[in-house]
């Protein structure tokens, strides 16, 4: 039960500090290229530190295989962080972050692809629910993002995220077994290394301010916020995790409308609903009930 307790502090810490990136992204004023390349930096540093205390840095841990699918999901996980940063100042951190919210649908779709796992009825009306969410969402636009078509722009960079961490947590899945700060810790020295053609070290931030807005994101938002999550995911059962991982966009919500004074149109607060519900169902578990057939029962398989 403490186990249970700890882990579930560690995720919840996990999912409100993820909550508040938006923030500090809008804050920095540097460009999304910079913001990625910095976070990456910091975030290297500090798990350094984290996967040499550990002792994950002696050799022979990883096969060149391993490193391979980490480096391939480090390009992914960064390619993440460009759309979904670059989303917030079109369609605000709210709507980008409860579209970005579709990954598992894109992992299910990948799963299906490359592991061969079985798409259920279940899993379709989930899958369902979650674009008819979509649809709502994208008619809910606010009116001064008609003229410009920045809000649809919003949407598409959000489903690109999303797209692009499903890959990473495909790769993840053909990591199994590895330690995951040295995976994270690939993954940032990835981005540092794609990026740094990118970075703009003519735009650096002028005061101490703008360099902590920079520093946090890598060293809470990346270093801090790996630990804690992946503690968490080693302490809690599955349903647990994937029922605080929702804090993530209820906290990103709240960000966005206190700091930014961003309100949701009932529209979209209907579509933010239906999506998060279809997520929440679809890492849950939970199952629909299906008319039985009058020639016999459909089979516990088939409806889940």
């Amino acid at each position: 039960m403490n186990e249970i307790r700890r882990g579930t502090a560690e995720m919840t810490g996990a999912m409100l500090i993820s909550g508040t990136i938006g923030w500090f992204v809008l804050m920095s004023g540097q460009p999304v290229t910079g913001v990625v390349f910095w976070r990456c930096l910091f975030g290297a540093l500090t798990l350094l530190v984290i996967c040499g205390a550990m002792g994950l840095l002696r050799p022979g841990i990883l096969s060149p295989r391993t490193f391979a699918i980490a480096v391939a999901g480090g390009v992914a996980i960064v390619l993440n962080w460009l759309l979904l940063f670059a989303a917030y100042s079109h369609a605000s951190i709210s709507i980008a972050t409860t579209v970005y919210n579709t990954q598992p649908f894109m992992l299910l779709g990948l799963g299906a692809l490359f592991l061969g796992e079985k798409i259920t009825i279940t899993k379709l009306f989930w899958l369902g629910l979650a674009f008819a969410g979509m649809a709502v969402i994208v008619e809910g636009k606010p009116a001064e993002a008609t003229a410009t078509g920045s809000y649809a722009i919003g949407i598409l960079l959000s489903l690109g995220a999303a797209f692009f961490y499903a890959l990473a947590a495909l790769a993840a899945k053909w990591l199994k077994g590895t330690p995951p700060h040295l995976i994270a810790l690939i993954q940032v020295s990835t981005g540092i290394l794609m990026l740094l053609p990118f970075a703009d070290f003519s735009a650096l931030p002028r005061d101490a301010g703008g360099w902590s807005i920079l520093a946090t994101m890598g060293i809470v938002h990346t270093g801090l916020m790996y630990v804690l999550l992946y503690g968490a995911i080693q302490k809690l059962p599955t349903h647990l995790t994937g029922a605080l991982s929702f804090i993530y966009p209820i906290a990103a919500i709240v960000v966005d409308r206190f700091a930014f004074g961003h309100v949701l149109g009932i529209a979209q607060i209907i579509g933010a609903v239906i999506i998060l519900a279809a997520a929440a169902g679809m890492n849950l578990g939970w199952t629909i009930a299906l008319p039985r057939p009058k020639s016999g029962h459909l089979s516990k398989e088939a409806a889940e």
